[in-house]
């Protein structure tokens, strides 16, 4: 169909009107023009609903005698789909987990609340066993640089990270036996009750 779908004296009619006349004329073709491209039916009626979305936004280009309708309506729905393509193409591919295909990041909540109660712990030892294990762990010194860092002899270094893991273990051990409504188990581990 050649020229306006809508003379300006009709003009004043509900673009509802309009929009209803031109599915009516041109959706099948739409359609089936966008399900060609697209190879799929799902992703064409959505194609369709945006074109007609898009001419119901722009009535005049419709109504104003230049060019056809049904070319206005291919152009404008090979454009949404070039624009989909575009933006499906510049995100990286979606991968469903599953035990085939694990999650190329872990959760990382466990780790927070793992550093927060080291941390925790840290600030409840004495700063001299706190000062060795914070050079020898996190700082990943050796024996004799940690001695060095720190001003004393190599030999101290060993005692004070002996006895420093040892209160992070009964630290740790005395954190377990607080929590309320988690059994002990026979092997001094702790189990969850579900």
């Amino acid at each position: 169909m050649a020229g306006p779908l809508w003379p300006r004296s009709r003009r004043g009619s509900t673009d509802e009107a309009l929009i209803r006349t031109v599915y009516e004329e041109h959706g099948n073709a739409l359609l089936a023009y966008a399900t060609r491209l697209t190879g799929d039916r799902a992703t064409a009626e959505d194609v369709v609903q945006e074109t007609l979305i898009r001419a119901w936004r722009h009535a005049d280009a419709l109504v104003n005698g230049k060019g056809s309708v049904r070319g206005w309506l291919l152009t404008v729905a090979r454009n949404i789909i070039t624009d989909r393509y575009r933006a499906k193409a510049a995100r990286p591919t979606e991968i469903a987990e599953s035990p085939a295909t694990p999650p190329l990041e872990d959760d990382h909540a466990e780790a927070v609340v793992d550093t927060m109660s080291m941390l925790g712990a840290l600030d409840r030892l004495t700063p001299e066993h706190r000062d060795v294990l914070t050079e020898l762990y996190y700082r990943e010194r050796s024996v004799a640089e940690t001695a060095d860092a720190l001003g004393i002899p190599a030999g101290t270094v060993k005692s004070r990270s002996h006895y420093a893991l040892k209160a992070l273990r009964a630290l740790f051990h005395e954190h377990e036996t607080d929590q309320p409504g988690v059994p002990e188990h026979r092997s001094g581990l702790r189990e969850v009750v579900a």
